[in-house]
């Protein structure tokens, strides 16, 4: 049986994700000149949160539900963006249960001179997503195809600037790391300067070590530089050392905008506060370097 993300919608780890993404767009956009963005796993792009698989794991509850219920005027920018667009989405699509993926919060925010690409390998995924999308010849692609050998298609781009978005289902969790450790690579080879965000389940501690250390071992050396500036982020509502299943979320963003890492520290311990309601989590932002 495939992934299906609508048993997950709305978790801890789409929160995390989400509001992440969307301070690196924003970041992104603080100069002119546009970029592409470039999604490897789209998914469908909007989720009902009352359906089949939502009511039988409630996993909105203990994410969205809770950062909305809690919602503050004092909160970081960042937080209060990822809302307000949620809050947007639900408005233009007259649900208030609905819940937007990845490629609806992305176009939310990517301006006019900016290009973004979703791809899904799932047929049935992929042709939601397709009606979905604004029918913008050449600035909005949507492909029913394999993200990671897509990427040698998609770059280098004319923008010379992209931010690409790696979030595997890691249903063979051994083989989706190595498979992201291959397109990280081959992202940074053809577009050095790309910032990529890889989405990664955190279900060992251990592990999530390991693996961290050999990506950034194999990654191609950046021109004049010793290596690729690399930070994680990583929120966990269970200790990451236990064997429950899914213990945390993490972010791992290679060549960061400038001070993104300062601004995680400010919002990752607030989203921390209010999803690990058993206090049994953690947050931490680190460098890589």
């Amino acid at each position: 049986m495939k992934y299906r993300h609508v048993f997950h919608a709305g978790n801890f780890a789409d929160v995390h994700k989400h509001v992440t993404l969307l301070a690196l767009i924003r970041a992104l956009s603080r100069k002119d000149k546009g970029f592409l963005l470039l999604d490897t796993h789209a998914g469908r792009g909007l989720y009902d949160l009352q359906a089949e698989g939502s009511r039988k794991t409630a996993e909105a509850d203990r994410g969205i539900a809770l950062l909305e219920s809690a919602s503050r005027g004092d909160w970081p920018t960042e937080i209060k963006d990822y809302l307000d667009t949620l809050k947007a989405i639900r408005r233009e699509q007259s649900s208030r249960r609905a819940y937007p993926g990845s490629p609806l919060i992305a176009l939310a925010a990517i301006r006019p001179q900016d290009r973004a690409v979703f791809i899904e390998t799932q047929a049935e995924e992929h042709t939601v997503l397709h009606r979905l999308l604004p029918r913008e010849s050449g600035r909005v692609v949507a492909e029913c195809a394999d993200g990671y050998q897509r990427i040698r298609h998609w770059l280098p781009n004319s923008e010379r600037r992209a931010l690409v978005l790696i979030d595997p289902p890691y249903e063979d969790t051994t083989a989706d790391f190595r498979a992201v450790e291959i397109a990280a690579c081959e992202v940074l080879r053809r577009l050095p300067n790309a910032v990529v965000a890889i989405w990664y389940p955190i279900k060992h501690e251990r592990d999530t070590q390991e693996w961290r250390h050999r990506l950034i071992s194999r990654l191609p050396k950046p021109p004049d530089e010793a290596c690729t500036p690399a930070i994680s982020s990583e929120l966990w509502i269970h200790p990451p050392d236990s064997r429950v299943g899914l213990n945390g979320s993490g972010m791992l963003i290679l060549n960061p905008p400038w001070q993104i890492d300062e601004q995680m520290a400010i919002w990752l311990p607030i989203l921390r506060e209010v999803l690990d309601t058993e206090r049994t989590g953690g947050a931490v932002v680190r460098s890589l370097q």
